[in-house]
């Protein structure tokens, strides 16, 4: 049985131990989003847990309760932007105007920056927990602009800057760019594998059509029918080696990030492993 790295699951003393060998938080992020007749609709906050979860096994630290909630409604969701929005709310049984601007209190730029804020408050929080590299680990793929908007911000404030965390946030697909070609999908072969890999009991298959025929949906180079746990097991190894290896240069290297924009660099180690 693997160690226990979620923080929700740990007890106090537990956590010290922890933290005090790698102290680094993975923070998940993602929605509530529709990802094929045959994957689970939180398939992208599972990722991201999953992915930090295998981060947190390989080089130590922790990792937070995944975030579903607070990102923007009404930009960057398939229910509400996708070509085929009206098929995905009629397989939901919903009204395909639940998702317009005016069902919602807050327009899509208040929305945006409510969601800023909130993941300001999620890294301060982990800040104030004792960890000196906060990692947002974006499932959702828009989320990762919002992510690194928020690591920018956090990262300029004094105390943090002297005393505090360093932020950083990644999402899988940018980080293997070069070593799989064109990755990264919307409940395509590529999150479809993710998720047989993960959480094999929440895809069906059987509930896809014959391959080449209409998908509702799902976006990207490979097909969902090709879907195989072990190429989903290989790409979250992949994705999780090369992100351990960022956080760890980040914890022994910290000043090579306080520069002003220094803190989204990416690949500072591999001048370290480079023969």
């Amino acid at each position: 049985m693997r160690e226990e790295v979620r923080y929700q699951m740990l007890r106090p003393r537990e956590i010290v131990e922890r933290r005090k060998q790698f102290p680094v938080v993975y923070i998940p992020i993602g929605t509530l989003e529709w990802h094929g007749v045959h994957n689970v609709v939180g398939a992208d906050s599972l990722q991201a847990e999953g992915i930090a979860i295998r981060c947190a096994q390989l080089g130590g630290g922790l990792v937070f309760p995944p975030l579903y909630y607070g990102e923007n409604r009404l930009e960057a969701l398939m229910e509400a932007t996708a070509k085929d929005k009206d098929l995905i709310a009629k397989e939901m049984e919903l009204s395909v105007d639940n998702f317009s601007p005016e069902r919602h209190p807050f327009s899509a730029t208040e929305q945006a920056l409510n969601y800023n804020k909130l993941l300001l408050h999620i890294l301060a929080e982990a800040e104030s927990l004792g960890f000196e590299v906060g990692v947002l680990v974006a499932g959702h793929y828009p989320l990762i602009d919002h992510a690194r908007a928020a690591v920018l911000q956090f990262n300029k404030r004094e105390y943090s800057r002297r005393h505090g965390m360093l932020a950083w946030a990644f999402v899988d697909y940018l980080l293997v760019d070069g070593i799989y070609t064109k990755p990264g999908d919307h409940a395509g072969g590529w999150e479809t594998s993710h998720m047989m890999a993960l959480y094999p009991e929440t895809v069906d298959l059987t509930l896809l059509p014959n391959k080449g025929e209409p998908l509702i949906g799902v976006g990207g180079p490979m097909a969902p029918q090709d879907s195989s746990a072990e190429f989903g097991k290989e790409t979250i190894e992949a994705t999780a080696r090369i992100a351990v290896e960022e956080v760890k240069h980040r914890v022994e290297n910290r000043n090579d990030y306080l520069g002003h924009g220094r803190c989204l660099t990416e690949g500072l180690w591999r001048q370290r492993t480079a023969p």
